[in-house]
């Protein structure tokens, strides 16, 4: 249990300060500082995790620290950001214990030292409900090249990276659910199908190919169709998609192999952390050549187009609309 005539100040030393980075200060201050490279502007961009809503409250605390780092960090990978350091607030429920909070700083330590970035500086606090997370992270793109969500024109292609649909298994495998396809998924499947969701990998290695290569970009963190639908109402066009074309892995096809409405919940559910752009065609095989170069694949899917700024997706030239596109907090 934890020592409750501890203060803050004692829980940031302890737990905390060790993992602070250059720029804060071994967490001695209530600031941090830091200057962007010559020729640089900063990105910023913030996220928050609540327990029971996107994580599991039993999660191991180390997986909870990673993600709540790596989900910003994909972010500034969309924007072909370089990470440069992150501040973190997170509010501890009554029942906190030392041994948690040991092991939640150690996989934010972990995560912090393999993506480059290191803390600079937060603030804890006591919550009045269940335990939460907030980070906001830093980065830096050469001056003026940071790549919006917002640009996307019409006669683009429509790419994204990595597979699609993993993490809403893994959800759903995670959560327990007893529907009969669950039963029949296999160990390793499982395995990898759950470690999607509780792991995800934000693209950093993509981030100077980005800036180069493509004209509009997000991560897929709310689900592909939903997120396609928010690039396409920001930009101004609309996309159409062909569904045989959205790369899945072989865990994911196994699982919708064994009950195909599946690959519905694949496209609409969250937590990919993948990269969805618009390139434009004459830039498109230099993107998959780069792509293939750092080892991650990157797939067309379609095009965007003038006219309804909807999404539509195509199978065997039957058009779906997903009514629910996408994750939504409200």
């Amino acid at each position: 249990m934890a020592d409750r005539t501890r203060g803050e100040d004692a829980i940031i030393a302890d737990y905390f300060a060790p993992v602070a980075g250059e720029g804060g200060f071994g967490l001695r201050d209530d600031a941090a500082a830091f200057s962007p490279a010559e020729g640089c502007d900063v990105v910023v961009t913030a996220d928050a995790l609540v327990s029971g809503v996107h994580f599991f409250p039993d999660d191991p605390p180390a997986a909870i620290a990673r993600k709540a780092l790596a989900v910003n960090l994909s972010d500034l990978a969309a924007k072909g950001a370089n990470p440069r350091g992150f501040v973190i607030s997170l509010a501890l429920e009554d029942d906190w214990r030392e041994e948690w909070l040991a092991e939640f700083a150690g996989g934010l330590g972990y995560a912090a030292r393999i993506y480059g970035c290191p803390l600079m500086g937060g603030d804890t606090v006591r919550a009045a409900g269940p335990f939460w997370v907030s980070i906001t992270a830093f980065g830096e793109v050469p001056k003026g090249r940071m790549v919006h969500r917002f640009s996307a024109l019409a006669g683009d292609i429509v790419c994204v990276s990595g597979t699609i649909g993993d993490a809403a298994l893994g959800l759903k495998l995670r959560g327990g659910a007893t529907a009969p396809w669950t039963m029949k998924v296999g160990l390793e499947q499982r395995v990898v199908l759950t470690d999607r969701f509780v792991h995800p990998q934000p693209r950093l290695a993509l981030a100077p190919i980005l800036r180069e290569r493509v004209r509009a970009a997000m991560d897929v963190s709310d689900g592909l169709a939903g997120d396609l639908a928010k690039m396409c109402r920001l930009s101004g066009v609309g996309a159409d998609v062909d569904l045989s074309l959205v790369p899945v892995s072989v865990a994911a096809d196994a699982a919708r192999r064994l009950h195909p409405p599946l690959f519905d919940v694949m496209m609409t559910g969250g937590d990919d952390y993948e990269i969805l752009c618009a390139t434009p065609p004459e830039n498109l095989d230099a993107l998959l050549a780069d792509c293939e170069t750092i080892g991650l694949r990157m797939t067309p899917i379609g095009h965007f187009r003038q006219g309804e700024c909807t999404a539509i997706f195509r199978d065997d030239d039957v058009e779906k609309r997903y009514e629910k596109a996408s994750f939504s907090h409200f």
